[in-house]
């Protein structure tokens, strides 16, 4: 999985950066249906089109340089390659979101690289390289429901549930008498993702996990 950085204005993975002279010109490539948004609007999960590329948003943050103007700091996906770009928007930068269909699946397994996945309607099977979902793999435990996306009838990607409970695998020992405020420590989860948990926590227990940012949320309810 590659990760670059740069600067919006240079963005070897995508291509250059948003504009919106590029944006506002006329193509035939854009659909009568298309639906175009600010960058200051776009949220993680979003998905949109640029120079053919399918754009997944994992992660976007407002930042405002001390002289300088607000701009949207961006972790990308390039969902057909797997690839993961560090880059920045102007709030005001049109982007063209994508039109994605959903299939409600069951996640199956893992294996040479590939992730195998169920259509709980159809019972199709379908499968994703794990290079190109490496963000939400840290969060699939076999028989998990999530949603698979399409975007024209081509499987690109996945939904995750915003919370999903995984098994602690390994911590240091619980400290007696910690609480939630008090400074944490790091723990290993069943699928390798490591979550920063408080102190009292246990190897073995089971908890929630934010999807969205990988944050410990609770205890897992029984």
């Amino acid at each position: 999985m590659a990760i670059r950085n740069g600067p919006s204005w240079l963005c070897p993975v995508f291509g250059p950066a948003l504009s919106d002279h590029s944006l506002n010109t006329p193509t035939n490539i854009i659909k009568e249906n298309e639906q175009m948004t600010d960058a200051i609007n776009l949220k993680a999960g979003n998905v949109f089109q640029k120079d053919g590329k399918l754009i997944k948003v994992l992660e976007t943050n407002h930042h405002k340089p001390g002289k300088g103007n607000t701009v949207m700091q961006m972790r990308l996906n390039d969902v057909r390659t797997g690839a993961i770009v560090q880059t920045t928007m102007r709030p005001t930068e049109k982007v063209e979101l994508a039109e994605m269909d959903h299939k409600n699946a069951q996640y199956l397994y893992s294996q040479d690289d590939t992730a195998y996945f169920m259509d709980t309607d159809t019972y199709d099977q379908y499968e994703l390289p794990v290079s190109h979902i490496a963000e939400e793999v840290k969060y699939l435990v076999p028989n998990m429901q999530v949603q698979l996306e399409f975007f024209e009838g081509e499987l690109i990607s996945l939904d995750l549930p915003t919370t999903v409970d995984l098994k602690v695998t390994e911590t240091t020992p619980g400290i007696k008498g910690a609480t939630a405020a008090s400074g944490g420590k790091p723990a290993t989860m069943e699928t390798g993702l490591v979550v920063q948990v408080p102190d009292f926590i246990q190897t073995g227990e089971v908890l929630t996990i934010n999807t969205t940012n990988g944050e410990y949320k609770s205890r897992a309810q029984n």
